[in-house]
């Protein structure tokens, strides 16, 4: 890449980038939300048209590719969306790409099937998915995210590729699906296959190895060895100014119970889990994906409720059995997925942050007072320290760190007792990331009960006051945040018994009326 510049309207989101790319190394593309990380992987794949720059591809010169042209050119990418085609089988997205290059991008009404099942059957088993038939036939939208997930890397590495884009390629997996994914991209560079990861995880990219490309505002700031750069370094580089890395949390928990749950099941995810939360303490939760964390969050919101136990908070037992009664409740929710399940995307920021209270802003005649509107969300962006003071873009037109504050801002109009933060930094980059954990310490210390379900450990280690870990929808294991690492939350995340002893201790705690 030599130059390139890309504007849309009156934003330079390219200025002047230019890298280099050789066979058989993986690259780390790396930058906060909103730098142009996305825009030039896009220009790579023929998905958008640079303004100026030339493009040089094993020594022939184009000032832009076609989708076409960069897949006939052995350039596959996973964007951060995924691009799955939801109504069609595992096997026809897999193999699709195979086809389409084909036939010059003229697909005939029927594919090859027989080539088809083969090439998916291969690729899905690179990355440690299924491939018998059952599973080649399944409708990817019936499929968890951690799974399309791995579909979409799957169809990458289906064709020969000489170069593999991935754009936030972990942002669901789990940390046994990542070393799985990690052995993948040790074959790819054996073959000599070039590997681009845009991601935020740096303990990754040390995993991973190789060149670090260091985007800020739209310009390629650095690149070189990764192994020449310390966190902190790159951290200063995105961001232009230093973050630290040390654990956020330097609070306590208040005395008092706010919250518990009693025996709260929902089978066969989530089985006799009991828990509580103090008034201002952070707890967190983690797992394997079918660990039942996720169920336990949605649970607990009343998005998939309960089918057996309690939950009490202030002392009163409750049954919540819809989010609209969670949030009667003070139970906020932020879902793991803001774009599918939390944001209006072409709505403006002021409509999503006032969604849950409209009806309070309204009179009689439903009619919404657009100032007090404008005021709360104002307000609600001020305390996300969100990066615009246009209240009426669109949400869609957000990066995603900034989309992350508008969805947090949103639960905090209901004054939340509780807030549930599935994955709240999940595709988030590093200086958004450092804003929303100081924003999760500052709610904690006024009092806010916070439970953070995520399988970003250190995450968890810098933010929570405790940490339970689940596997087979039970509780198997509970740690002071301060006295454990990495290493023994996942070897009880790996772990397949109970312990009966952590399970008693547990819900004891759980049916006492305080916590001593």
């Amino acid at each position: 890449m030599r130059g390139i510049h890309k504007r849309f309207g009156g934003v330079h989101a390219l200025r002047g980038v230019g890298f280099t790319i050789e066979p058989g190394e993986a690259y780390h593309l790396l930058g906060e939300n909103g730098c142009g990380k996305s825009t030039v992987i896009k220009v790579m794949s023929g998905a958008l048209v640079p303004d100026e720059g030339e493009i040089v591809l094993e020594g022939k010169s184009f000032h832009s590719l076609t989708a076409i042209q960069s897949l006939s050119a052995g350039i596959e990418t996973v964007y951060q969306d995924l691009s799955l085609l939801p109504n069609l089988t595992v096997a026809e997205n897999v193999a699709l790409n195979e086809q389409l290059v084909a036939s010059g991008g003229r697909l005939a009404r029927l594919f090859d099937r027989t080539r088809l099942r083969e090439t998916a059957a291969a690729a899905l088993a690179t990355v440690g998915l299924p491939s018998d038939r059952g599973f080649l036939g399944t409708i990817v939208s019936d499929l968890p995210l951690a799974q399309r997930q791995l579909v979409a890397i799957a169809r990458a590495i289906a064709t020969k590729a000489k170069m593999v884009i991935m754009d936030e390629p972990t942002t669901s997996l789990t940390r046994r699906e990542v070393d799985n994914l990690i052995a993948v991209v040790e074959r790819l560079r054996s073959e000599g296959v070039a590997v681009l990861f845009v991601t935020h995880k740096l303990d990754e990219c040390y995993r991973i190895g190789g060149h670090a490309i260091v985007f800020r505002d739209g310009q390629c700031v650095e690149q070189g060895p990764l192994a020449n750069y310390t966190k902190h370094r790159l951290a200063e580089l995105m961001t232009g100014r230093r973050i630290d890395a040390e654990r956020y949390r330097t609070g306590a928990p208040m005395d008092g119970e706010l919250f518990a749950a009693q025996g709260l099941s929902l089978p066969p995810n989530v089985r006799d889990v009991s828990f509580v939360v103090r008034k201002g303490e952070i707890l967190g939760i983690t797992g394997l994906a079918d660990s039942g964390r996720n169920e336990l969050a949605m649970a607990i919101a009343g998005v998939m409720p309960a089918t057996g136990g309690s939950l009490r908070i202030d002392g009163k037992v409750e049954k919540v059995r819809h989010p609209s009664e969670a949030i009667k409740l003070g139970i906020g929710y932020v879902p793991e997925d803001r774009l599918a399940e939390g944001l209006f995307l072409d709505k403006s920021i002021l409509e999503n942050e006032i969604a849950l209270v409209v009806r309070d802003l309204a009179n009689r005649l439903g009619i919404v007072d657009k100032a007090k509107g404008r005021a709360l969300a104002d307000k609600l962006s001020q305390e996300m320290r969100l990066n615009t003071r246009n209240l009426d873009l669109p949400v869609g037109a957000l990066s995603g760190g900034n989309q992350q504050r508008v969805l947090i801002g949103r639960w905090l109009s209901i004054l939340p007792k509780l807030m549930v933060l599935h994955g709240p930094t999940v595709g988030v980059d590093v200086g958004s990331k450092d804003t929303i954990y100081r924003v999760i310490q500052q709610l904690a210390e006024a009092g806010m009960g916070l439970v953070i379900v995520s399988d970003d450990l250190p995450e968890l280690l810098q933010n929570c006051d405790r940490i339970l870990v689940m596997n087979g929808g039970r509780v198997v294991a509970e740690y002071d945040a301060r006295e454990t690492d990495e290493d023994q939350l996942y070897k009880a995340m790996l772990s397949s018994k109970t312990s009966a002893a952590t399970s008693a201790a547990i819900s004891g705690v759980a049916n006492s009326e305080t916590v001593q």
